[in-house]
């Protein structure tokens, strides 16, 4: 009897310790379930977060601060972050994700562009320190409405202003290494100021003197001689600059300067020199025979023989003319080249 009560009492115990084998799992999952909760509840210290911080600041290359700045962070998928500096030239990206290669950019008026990379690691604060910014290279552009009359214009003035020892206008040379073709009224008005200054007379003056005195032409060697010599040296330097200088030049777009050439070789200046009053350069810049003085001394020569005693009215006086007048824009080359701009003080032109 006593042995079928004792195995009774110890089945409660044994139900027991069987429910127990059951629930031990459950009862270790569910105290897990409750550790996970807490601690998910609980904030996280900052060196444990998957963000970091990047400080810097901003300054020119005189290291002076530049408050007001523009400083963005792109990410490569395209997300952007900007903000401005403060007063003290610092800025400061909190809560930047790590482990992305960002690109940083700075700007500011009147200074070139920063950029840099910057990838950060998890709880780390990335101190930039100076972000120099140098000041930006101005870049002009202008545009400039090249007008070659406005040029040619410009370096008339300064011909005009050209002086042989600061008295005698020097007028048909040009000292320019690039010189304007000069336009038709250019060319009338270098004529009307060599024929209306004093010099002019005195140079017709003078060659009338000479005349005088080798008795030609063959007029009477007085007072009224003297006059009509004048006459004639006028009217022939008259047409020589109206006609030679100015009319035919238009009419054949030519230039009627001389062209000096100082700072070519000696031989080089003497063949320019020896050619000018048979070659010259035309309006469009290259070289063509030089008709416009051969014909305004020939025309001028004729006029001026057209004046002179009956005796003296032949083809052989006009040729004899045409060749001295020939002669001296030879002889005028030459001194321009090699003497006269030694002494001619030059004008300036803006």
């Amino acid at each position: 009897m006593s042995t079928m009560h004792n195995n009774t009492r110890a089945t409660p115990y044994r139900q027991l310790g069987a429910s127990l084998k059951v629930t031990r799992p459950l009862l270790i999952l569910f105290v897990s379930a409750l550790v996970v909760v807490r601690l998910s509840a609980q904030p996280i210290e900052p060196g444990s977060r998957k963000t970091g911080s990047i400080l810097g600041t901003v300054v020119d290359i005189n290291s002076d601060l530049i408050p007001g700045a523009t400083v963005a962070l792109e990410s490569p998928a395209g997300d952007r972050l900007e903000l401005v500096t403060r007063d003290d030239g610092t800025f400061a990206f909190r809560d930047v994700t790590a482990g992305i290669a960002y690109q940083i950019t700075v700007t500011a008026e009147g200074f070139a562009e920063w950029r840099s990379s910057v990838k950060l690691e998890p709880g780390e604060e990335k101190t930039l320190g100076e972000v120099k910014l140098r000041i930006a290279a101005v870049e002009r552009k202008v545009t400039v409405g090249y007008s070659s009359k406005e040029v040619a214009s410009q370096q008339l003035k300064a011909e005009e202003q050209q002086r042989v020892l600061r008295v005698i206008p020097n007028l048909w040379v040009t000292y320019e290494p690039h010189p304007e073709p000069l336009t038709t009224r250019m060319k009338f008005h270098l004529a009307y100021k060599d024929a209306t200054d004093p010099t002019f007379f005195a140079r017709a003056a003078a060659w009338a003197g000479i005349e005088q005195g080798f008795d030609i032409p063959d007029w009477p060697q007085d007072a009224q001689g003297y006059g009509k010599r004048l006459g004639s040296a006028l009217a022939s330097g008259a047409i020589e600059d109206f006609v030679g200088n100015a009319a035919l030049p238009s009419l054949l777009h030519q230039d009627p300067r001389y062209f000096y050439q100082g700072t070519e070789s000696k031989g080089a200046r003497v063949r320019h020199a020896l050619l000018a009053s048979f070659v010259c350069p035309g309006d469009n810049g290259r070289s063509q025979p030089n008709y416009s003085t051969w014909a305004g001394s020939l025309i001028a020569s004729s006029v001026s023989i057209a004046y002179s005693p009956h005796s003296d009215r032949t083809t052989g006086h006009v040729f004899r003319a045409f060749g001295i007048s020939m002669g001296f824009h030879v002889f005028g080359s030459f001194a321009q080249e090699f003497i006269l701009d030694k002494f001619t003080s030059r004008g300036k032109h803006e």
